[in-house]
């Protein structure tokens, strides 16, 4: 017998980031080849009869082995990392090619490559984060690593080895926006932090939850207009990643109303978590990340962003410590003050079924915005479109097959990755991805996992058409990016500015 296809996923309902449909989906040497309402055989059958068909999840942003430093260690490597995402129905991930000071972006990138290699279980592309954007990196490294596949790049405003000062950032925008590339920006204020930190120490305040007063509103509110007045300066779209708070979330849409291409993100942690959360002892470690989650009332204005639109992007921010843990949690094996609590929460595996039951199941958001939040755009954003995040003839089988009607009360011990402990423990889910495909392959499938390390498979990135500019009335210093041999993008590689003659 004859089989027209290698798989067929039967009596689906699909879904896609535009609209619904009941259809078959054929699949054939790991693409959708067909959606009918019926097809013929396949080698293999999938029966999804009362079940949604969706895109497999798209995960851009999470840290993976990342290098720390500190005698600190991620829990998660590529293997455990990637088994997470596949057991909670995502099926691409972008993690970040750290630089640190002193090391080549090159250097950065092969280290990352060595660590993913042979150990993914899905597939995979590469964020950029630029610590030491040095003359060489900027004109050089940079914009080759963007011709070949790296065309996003974070920037950080805070943590003192990675925070880059506005001039570096304004060279860093401007490498952006002449090579069509992405800029990511970790909105938040280190000399106002490190002010209030130091008067919080001094006042022996260094439990846990006062990380969340180190780190107030007004902090990411400040950060969030100076990085947008930058972008509009060089006249580029930026992303602002992991919005926490109303007070930033009022910025961006002030900045949408001057009609600047202010892009947004955020994350599980602050529809969920409250700063109560850090304050049980020394246990509120487990919640520490940056920004910090805020309170109830700021939920409801991150679910409102995330309905209406504000939010390009749901990610969940997967930084992943051990509790107990010598390198996580507890550095040395011993409490130590908020300021040297390692920030970041695990979150790869539960972040599509939270945002799923609390988000769609209590009509929050509808399902197309589902998709749209945690496939679709993330892969429009990163230049992975249509190949990723849709469903549509021709894209790759990436397909993640949701029980919507599946009841899971969350528990550690049940999921997937490396780390001691989940922030939602307890919390009971409706709705959970009972059948997860790569490529046309099942990773996990009914409770149990499938994938092999090294089948996942290394993305080169296109450029984004979501991160070209606007080129309409521009101000000076755009004007200078767009004009060949201009002076911003002489200036972009620049260590300093020239100095000015007197006399």
């Amino acid at each position: 017998m004859t089989h027209e296809f290698d798989t067929v996923i039967r009596h689906g309902t699909v879904a896609t980031a535009s609209g619904t449909m009941d259809a078959d989906v054929g699949i054939r040497d790991g693409r959708i080849v067909a959606l009918a309402e019926s097809l013929g055989r396949g080698r293999e059958e999938i029966d999804a009869r009362h079940r949604l068909v969706l895109p497999g999840g798209v995960d851009a942003h999470c840290h993976l082995d990342q290098p720390v430093g500190d005698g600190l260690r991620m829990a998660d490597d590529f293997l455990t990392g990637t088994r997470s995402a596949a057991c909670g129905g995502t099926t691409t991930v972008i993690p970040f090619a750290a630089q640190a000071r002193g090391q080549s972006l090159r250097a950065a990138v092969a280290d990352y490559h060595a660590r993913a290699e042979g150990r993914a279980c899905v597939d995979y592309a590469f964020h950029l984060i630029v610590a030491d954007p040095t003359p060489t990196v900027v004109r050089e490294e940079l914009p080759a690593l963007i011709d070949t596949g790296y065309t996003s790049f974070k920037i950080y405003m805070t943590y003192d080895d990675l925070k880059l000062d506005d001039r570096q950032i304004l060279r860093l925008l401007a490498v952006a926006r002449q090579h069509g590339a992405l800029a990511m920006v970790h909105a938040e204020n280190a000399d106002c932090i490190a002010w209030l930190t130091e008067a919080l120490e001094a006042a022996g305040q260094t439990a846990p939850r006062h990380h969340a007063d180190a780190r107030p509103m007004v902090l990411e509110r400040e950060a969030t207009h100076r990085a947008i007045s930058l972008a509009e300066l060089v006249d580029v779209p930026i992303l602002v990643v992991h919005v926490s708070g109303r007070e930033a979330v009022e910025q961006i849409r002030w900045a949408r109303g001057r009609g600047l291409r202010i892009y947004a993100e955020t994350c599980p942690q602050y529809l969920f978590l409250t700063a109560e959360d850090l304050g049980h002892g020394y246990e509120g470690a487990k919640c520490v990340c940056s920004p910090p989650p805020r309170d109830v009332a700021n939920q409801r204005v991150i679910w409102d962003g995330l309905a209406d639109g504000l939010f390009t992007v749901f990610s969940s921010d997967h930084a992943p410590f051990r509790y107990e843990d010598p390198q996580g949690k507890k550095p040395g094996g011993q409490e130590v003050a908020f300021r040297h609590i390692p920030n970041g929460i695990p979150g790869l595996e539960t972040r599509l079924p939270l945002l799923f039951s609390e988000g769609v199941r209590t009509g929050r958001i509808t399902l197309e915005q589902f998709v749209a939040l945690t496939a679709t755009q993330p892969a429009r954003l990163y230049g992975l479109h249509p190949r990723k995040g849709h469903i549509a003839i021709g894209a790759d089988a990436d397909l993640a097959i949701w029980d919507p009607d599946r009841r899971v009360t969350v528990r550690n011990e049940a999921l997937h990755h490396a780390v001691d402990y989940t922030p939602y423990e307890g919390m009971t889910l409706t709705g959970w991805p009972t059948t997860t495909l790569v490529r046309g392959q099942r990773v996990w499938d009914h409770g149990e996992f499938l994938g092999r390390p090294g089948d996942g498979r290394f993305l080169r990135c296109g450029r984004p058409e979501m991160a070209r500019p606007k080129g309409v009335e521009p101000a000076p210093g755009a004007y200078l990016a767009r004009r060949p041999g201009g002076a911003l993008a002489a200036l972009a590689g620049r260590a300093d500015p020239p100095s000015p003659r007197h006399g």
